[in-house]
């Protein structure tokens, strides 16, 4: 996977994707008391960036070494 690391995104472009497409989805479904559900965001970022890994949009180290976006508390 190194020698892709040219295609992969960046840790910033996966939080904004992540807070402009999914973090919606998340909110609507267990965040409508407009309380957030910090597992339920952290599970999701944790499955999201598996499959950005598994597609190779993502390398394997970044999948193993990135932290959580702000949104995620």
């Amino acid at each position: 996977m190194a020698a892709n690391l040219y295609k992969v995104i960046t840790f910033w472009e996966a939080c904004h994707a992540f807070e402009e497409e999914i973090l919606p989805l998340i909110q609507a479904q267990y965040e409508q008391d407009g309380i957030p559900d910090w597992p339920a965001r952290r599970e999701e970022w944790n499955n999201w960036t598996d499959e950005l890994c598994k597609d190779g949009q993502i390398s394997d180290w970044q999948y193993e070494n990135w932290g959580h976006p702000p949104c995620n508390g």
